[in-house]
């Protein structure tokens, strides 16, 4: 069985939420749905109510758990919550997942399948597309501070061949590949794998738990990239967009090499070599 969790903050109910809560409610193996709403108490007030009461009248609560957080929590703190419940309940499989995504329902059931009968599996990640149907390149190698930091602020042709290696665009992304850094918009997990390696790491508010996740359960698991299954990604960029975003994704990112390494790091330097990566699926 599998279990499902999306954060929300102020999110779009009309444009994102209720399309994608239609399709992944008809999810055959599904046992449960969380929504983790993050957005501010004083906002739900105005915005929240109307919502919840659709979604009561139209979806039941049987599968959908609608859960208010008394503040923002962060991106990783709250999707804790429903994995706990995943690992208290011995649920299979956990889906993290965004709302700015679009799947179906039927290619989420052949993936859990296939998880299932793929044990040494942690973690999936299927091809994730933009809405105008260019590829979207999520699964990574472990970033160096000039990964991160120069494709944001350096000019385009100096980071292009760096960047090309970091998303892995060095190798054939049409075949399985066994990646140490898997975005967080599509988190497939097995709850097993994800527990041993001890869930999000909650002093990350956003951006880099998804890095952090990953290259823990990677470690003692597969984490693969899988294009045999596609997804659709409206990627808002936000950090490209406003200059707080950006503030609290550099002070995370900080936090993240202080944690792991800044210029050395003998695990990145190990997971990102080429025989790492290759999938043994491939």
């Amino acid at each position: 069985m599998l279990n499902i969790s999306i954060v929300l903050y102020r999110p779009k109910w009309e444009q994102e939420v209720i399309p994608l809560l239609q399709e992944l409610l008809r999810i055959r193996n599904l046992r449960k749905l969380y929504l983790l709403d993050n957005t501010e108490p004083e906002f739900r007030k105005t915005e929240t109510a109307k919502q919840k009461e659709t979604l009561a009248t139209q979806f039941g609560t049987k599968q959908l758990r609608y859960m208010a957080m008394p503040s923002n929590l962060g991106y990783g703190k709250a999707h804790n919550i429903a994995l706990r419940e995943s690992a208290y309940y011995k649920t299979e499989l956990h889906l993290v997942m965004n709302s700015d995504i679009r799947v179906s329902a039927e290619d989420i059931d052949a993936m859990h399948d296939w998880m299932l009968t793929h044990s040494q599996v942690g973690q999936l990640m299927p091809k994730v597309l933009n809405p105008d149907g260019t590829q979207q390149f999520l699964a990574k190698r472990l970033p160096s501070p000039l990964d991160v930091f120069g494709r944001r602020f350096l000019p385009e042709w100096m980071a292009a061949r760096r960047n090309k290696r970091y998303e892995l665009r060095d190798l054939d992304l049409s075949r399985p590949q066994n990646a140490p850094y898997l975005s967080g918009c599509f988190m497939l997990l097995r709850t097993t794998a994800a527990v041993d390696a001890g869930l999000f790491d909650e002093c990350f508010f956003m951006y880099p738990e998804d890095i952090d996740l990953t290259r823990r359960i990677h470690r003692n698991w597969l984490t693969l990239y899988y294009p045999q299954w596609t997804i659709i990604h409206a990627h808002a960029r936000d950090s490209y967009k406003n200059k707080h975003m950006l503030w609290v994704h550099i002070q995370n990112m900080c936090r993240y090499f202080n944690k792991w390494g800044w210029l050395f790091d003998s695990e990145r330097r190990r997971f990102n070599r080429f025989d790492y990566i290759r999938s043994s699926l491939a």
